[in-house]
């Protein structure tokens, strides 16, 4: 099991990302960074997915920060948390369980799960688990991937396209292939999704994640996604669902989840319009304050 961690000077002076660091040291020994902004007994936790890291949620976090303390992580593989660099090391399960973990090691509670990505792959179990601690959810561009249902063909295409790709895989260029405001992406921006990874040793999270979404009944992780998706069935606390409009991995969700929990249908049905898969990284600050308007 051979471990690296991102030299600290690739997040030197990142456009719009000025948060002081913060570590824990899991049992496992790996090393997870989180961004630890406000105060308040309300605890926003944002997860972020495939290939970020917590940087999605800069333009996010100061507003969230108003009410409540912000609570950003880093998956391990991902942002200025360790890296294993073989991809046979990752697995959803560890993903779950490293996160798991975090969450009681911080004792986090009342927390406000914003989600994107694989962070609902992975907070959506974390959630009816550790029911005790969350109190509302916040569901964007994700999915539950429980191997009964097939996969949208954008899913596929995506799949299909990392593991031809694999370590060659440049975040930037997805960011910016994903983008629909195209304008309001820099070349520094850009350089900031790039910034976890130097090189390809770094890159065997990336290169692994999408390959192991469960995908068939008996895939790994399949059955605690078939849980999760019974627990939300019976979720009675606030559940807030936002989806963008111009993305084809994730389209349609939004209406399984509404349709799934019993509280999401409490809530306007909120597009974001003019957003692609990554919602925060143009929309962040309406993100945001609808969070705030409606939990």
């Amino acid at each position: 099991m051979s471990v690296i961690r991102t030299p600290d000077e690739r997040f030197e002076n990142l456009p719009g990302y000025h948060f002081a660091p913060h570590y824990l040291t899991l049992n496992n020994g790996l090393r997870m960074h989180y961004v630890d902004v406000g105060q308040g007994d309300s605890v926003f936790l944002c997860l972020h997915g495939e290939p970020t890291w917590s940087y999605l949620y800069r333009k996010m976090i100061p507003i969230l920060a108003q009410a409540g303390r912000v609570i950003a992580p880093d998956m391990i593989g991902f942002g200025r948390s360790d890296k294993f660099t073989e991809m046979e090391e990752y697995s959803i399960q560890m993903l779950y369980d490293t996160m798991g973990e975090f969450i009681q090691r911080l004792n986090l509670t009342n927390i406000t799960l914003v989600c994107q990505d694989y962070g609902g792959v992975i907070g959506l179990p974390l959630a009816v688990t550790l029911d005790e601690r969350f109190a509302r959810l916040v569901i964007m561009n994700t999915a539950l991937p429980t191997g009964d249902r097939p996969v949208s063909e954008g899913f596929k295409q995506w799949r299909d396209f990392v593991s031809r790709v694999g370590r060659e895989m440049v975040p930037s260029k997805l960011m910016e292939i994903s983008c629909v405001k195209k304008e309001q992406l820099n070349d520094e921006i850009l350089a900031a999704y790039d910034a976890p990874f130097p090189d390809a040793s770094y890159k065997a999270a990336i290169a692994a994640l999408p390959l192991l979404i469960p995908t068939e009944i008996d895939s790994p992780f399949a059955e605690k996604e078939r849980q999760t998706r019974e627990a939300l069935k019976t979720w009675h606390k606030p559940a807030l669902v936002m989806f963008s409009d111009s993305d084809p991995v994730t389209m349609g969700g939004d209406r399984f989840f509404r349709k799934l929990i019993p509280t999401a249908k409490n809530y306007p049905e909120i597009t974001i319009q003019n957003a692609g898969h990554f919602l925060q990284e143009e929309s962040g600050e309406e993100i945001a304050h609808t969070i705030l308007e409606y939990l």
